[in-house]
């Protein structure tokens, strides 16, 4: 039988379908609080995963559940450098580990995989990072690929090890991210767990697309156009951080001279992540055209934010992990608007970074012993 998920903080399900992209792996229960993603997950899947992972029902029906693999995007906002990063501080985001690993010490799921940013290496000097591997090796007893320790019994580890980049993986997206995966000591020994693999996988040999042109579906509607106004002022606000040293400023991916575009971080927040991730797409018609969203006419420029349906792309939600005989059965609810689909692809996952991450883990597990029982 396939090996059983649990998917928790679930999003839309970018974790999950990676997963089960290796035909390996069958998810049984899901937490997600956020209604708009419950509505694109029941859509996506069959099933509402609108559950609190705090609560203790839900950790009660965890308590009762038979799986094996315990699956976490755990909310990156607080570790994030585009958030506060108020890491552990933060008294409803920042704990959500602390409440993961407790139905991790609660369940004993054979293997954890977790995904966060890639600042939270980094956060608070590292100590952030640090806690999470301690609880996982010295509380929990699991090996967490990548860590060894030294001489005191200590974990040792180089927290560039844990991060991954979506561009080495097929999609033209310069997505750094923290990726966590760990095997259940206590259930597999020391020897065996010791022999495993120590280095996560940082790429794959899928070639999705030749570069971001290749991914851009040029000719988009007028709406996506910014209105001359907006760029106006995006422009005077980059000639402002420029003369005072800084780089901020909007940025043209995919402008002329540039070979082989990829695109920038695409963000939940949605502002910024569009900003830097403009695209030069001219066509005929667009520029001095007025429409009622825009208070200015259209720029002269060429230049429009991507489309939610590139944003799908350059995360493998569309053109990659929906196709079925060929045919690309993704697509949103029609209750689900453009915000929110901007929303749910910028929280979501790369999702073959993430299907290669299970397949490794499966070949963690076939060293393990684990294959033997799985179809």
């Amino acid at each position: 039988m396939p090996l059983r998920t649990i998917d928790l903080c679930a999003g839309i399900g970018g974790i999950r379908k990676g997963f089960e992209m290796t035909g390996h792996f069958e998810n049984v229960l899901s937490a997600e609080i956020d209604r708009y993603a419950c509505i694109t997950y029941e859509h996506l899947y069959g099933e509402n995963p609108l559950n609190d992972l705090t609560s203790a029902e839900f950790k009660d029906r965890v308590d009762e559940l038979e799986y094996e693999v315990l699956l976490a995007g755990f909310p990156c906002q607080t570790f994030s450098r585009a958030g506060l990063e108020e890491g552990f501080n933060d008294e409803t985001k920042g704990i959500i580990f602390n409440h993961i690993a407790e139905i991790i010490e609660r369940t004993r799921p054979r293997g954890v995989f977790l995904e966060n940013v890639d600042n939270l290496i980094r956060h608070d000097n590292g100590n952030t990072m640090r806690t999470i591997i301690n609880r996982l090796e010295l509380d929990l007893n699991y090996k967490v690929i990548g860590v060894t320790f030294d001489e005191n019994g200590q974990p040792v580890y180089d927290g560039r090890n844990f991060v991954r980049n979506s561009k080495r993986f097929g999609v033209p997206q310069n997505r750094p991210r923290t990726y966590i995966m760990a095997f259940d000591r206590g259930h597999y020994g020391e020897e065996l767990t010791r022999a495993l693999p120590n280095f996560l996988p940082d790429h794959n040999d899928l070639h999705i697309y030749d570069d971001l042109n290749d991914l851009l579906e040029f000719g988009a509607e007028a709406r996506h156009y910014m209105s001359s106004g907006y760029l106006e002022t995006l422009e005077r606000h980059r000639d402002r951080q420029k003369a005072n040293g800084n780089g901020f400023g909007y940025i043209v991916v995919n402008r002329p001279g540039v070979e082989h575009p990829i695109a920038n971080t695409i963000l939940a927040t949605g502002g910024s992540g569009k900003e830097r991730n403009l695209v030069y797409d001219p066509q005929d018609g667009i520029a001095g055209m007025e429409i009622p969203s825009k208070t200015t006419p259209l720029n002269s420029k060429g230049i429009r934010v991507m489309t939610p349906r590139e944003w799908g792309k350059l995360q493998g939600f569309i053109g990659y992990a929906f196709i079925e005989d060929g045919v690309d059965t993704f697509d949103f609810p029609e209750s689900i608007s453009d915000c929110q689909k901007y929303k749910q692809f910028g929280n979501s996952v790369t999702i073959p970074v993430i299907e290669t991450m299970a397949r490794f883990m499966l070949e963690c597990f076939n060293a393990l012993g684990e294959m033997d029982n799985i179809d």
